[in-house]
């Protein structure tokens, strides 16, 4: 990596993406790595400054991680947030202990010094606190810089470059947090604003024809912008040495087997193998209704359906005396970050399906060129690339696609169904103008059942709730507001066009509790 990067140490915090994606704003790259990872690691990526994030422990806890608080001393600029500041303060001989109030949520701070780090920033900030320690005396050379009525809310050791606050300022409830950062990064970092998307595919198209070399490659196409972008990203770099394999495994929405292939072939110019699959899917669907159990078996259904188109391209390329070597993944940064999260702070609320698992005499290396990217990032980059709007504003659709989306069990006409409401759903969003400003909007099928009167006649037919949420990046997400007008529009439609629903519902359920997908 030729940018200059920031890491972030994470301690398990629920905002620590949203670091990485605030400091990305200012085009710094920024790279999330476990607290625990060895110090060597850190330094191997020549950071011009270090965040510690929050974090759920106490410092003082037997299952605090163990991370090296060596450092403290590399160095460069150093900024640690909540458990952050916690963390400094303990292991440089300080003390920390549990307040007898505990903050969470909107607090109000008073700057008492003047720093690099609030250069710029009002006298007071509104800010978002969400902490149960404080801390009660610093360390040797540290000096107050911000207090609220209960607690420490900043500290600076400048000649050892280390700033720290009590607060969030990555929030969107901490409205100048985002200067704060700034200041770190930029001024006191002195971190170059290089991370821009024609540098990002310049150097990943070098890296991919690097890899490459002369092979051929594969990819899972699920018609989404993930795997599209990924897919142009390296049909750039080796052109029609990369084949990508579209599957209909039964659950996609009305019409997209066929949409898909034609907006992959005659406007991206990719070589794409389409397998219609749904009847092999369906079958293994039959009697279903546990969700993890739909998920299991479509990915591992997937693989096997991969795996054979997979082995007919093999075939044909030995026979010219080329052999494909490798595998693209649609991989994105928050999938990286989970899957090495220090805590396992995330519990597998639900599996995420994907390429991986494929079978090991397959004996494919991996292309994941959006690894380092967030879902807006993946955007621009397909923006930059020229791709159609169509695919890059698409909104995130589950790889196990309609199937969590009709609670029991899946069948071709529950599918059949459910693919007629989706498709009303998604029409009066976009005749709205509402489909760029929410993150997801879609249509559910109810396993319940409810009386009606259509044409004075007594009806007894399926309930269909109807789902959108705003969200930055999917970890979190509110319900939307759709205007009533639209919502009458919706539940008239589905009502009247779709047989087999006769009741309309709308989901207020924000994430947390629930999740975006109903399974």
């Amino acid at each position: 990596m030729d940018t200059s990067t920031i890491v972030i140490l994470d301690f398990g915090s629920q905002y620590t993406q949203l670091i990485a994606r605030r400091i990305r704003e200012f085009n710094v790259f920024s790279v999330v790595l476990p607290c625990t990872v060895p110090l060597e690691q850190v330094k191997a990526l020549k950071p011009k400054g270090v965040v510690l994030s929050g974090g759920p422990c106490s410092v003082y806890d037997a299952d605090a991680p163990a991370a090296d608080a060596g450092v403290l001393g590399l160095g460069v600029p150093i900024l640690g947030i909540c458990y952050g500041l916690q963390f400094i303060v303990h292991h440089l001989g300080g003390k920390v202990v549990g307040a007898a109030a505990r903050e969470y949520g909107h607090a109000e701070v008073t700057l008492v010094a003047e720093t690099p780090l609030f250069r710029g920033l009002p006298g007071t900030l509104d800010v978002w606190m969400s902490h149960g320690d404080h801390a009660e005396a610093l360390p040797e050379g540290f000096s107050l810089t911000a207090k609220t009525s209960n607690a420490v809310a900043g500290i600076v050791d400048e000649s050892r470059k280390i700033w720290a606050v009590q607060f969030h300022p990555e929030v969107a409830h901490t409205p100048q947090g985002m200067e704060l950062l700034r200041n770190f990064c930029l001024d006191i970092c002195g971190a170059k604003q290089d991370w821009t998307p024609e540098h990002f595919i310049q150097s990943t198209v070098e890296r991919v024809k690097a890899q490459v070399g002369s092979g051929h490659a594969i990819c899972g196409l699920s018609g989404g912008v993930d795997s599209s972008v990924a897919a142009v990203l390296v049909a750039r770099a080796i052109g029609d040495r990369l084949t990508c394999i579209f599957v209909n495994n039964g659950v996609l929405r009305k019409d997209e087997f066929r949409k898909v292939q034609a907006t992959m072939r005659e406007q991206l110019g990719l070589n794409v193998v389409a397998v219609d699959a749904s009847e092999r899917f369906l079958g293994k669907l039959a009697g279903v209704t546990d969700p993890e159990t739909k998920r299991k078996v479509i990915g591992n259904e997937f693989i096997r359906v991969f795996d054979d188109e997979a082995k007919k391209i093999f075939e044909a390329e030995k026979s010219t005396g080329e052999e494909i070597a490798w595998l693209v993944q649609g991989t994105l940064y928050p999938d990286v970050i989970e899957s090495s999260s220090v805590h396992g702070p995330s519990h597998t609320i639900k599996s995420h399906h994907n390429v991986g698992g494929l079978p090991a005499d397959m004996k494919l290396k991996l292309i994941e060129p959006l690894r380092d990217l967030f879902k807006d990032e993946v955007r621009r980059i397909g923006r930059d690339l020229g791709m159609p709007a169509e695919i890059i504003e698409r909104q995130p659709f589950p790889g196990p696609g309609l199937a969590v989306r009709i609670l029991g069990e899946v069948t071709a006409e529950r599918v059949a169904i459910l693919q007629e409401a989706d498709q009303i759903v998604v029409d009066e969003i976009k005749k709205a103008g509402l489909y760029r400003k929410v993150w997801q909007s879609f249509a559910v099928l109810l396993p319940v059942k409810s009386v009606g009167v259509m044409g004075d006649q007594r009806t007894y037919a399926n309930t269909c709730a109807v789902r959108a949420v705003e969200s930055e990046d999917g970890m979190t997400a509110d319900w939307a507001p759709l205007p009533f007008e639209v919502l009458r529009t919706i539940s008239s439609r589905i009502v009247s066009e779709v047989r087999g629903i006769n009741r309309v519902v709308y989901d207020i359920t924000s994430k947390p509790p629930g999740t975006i997908e109903w399974e």
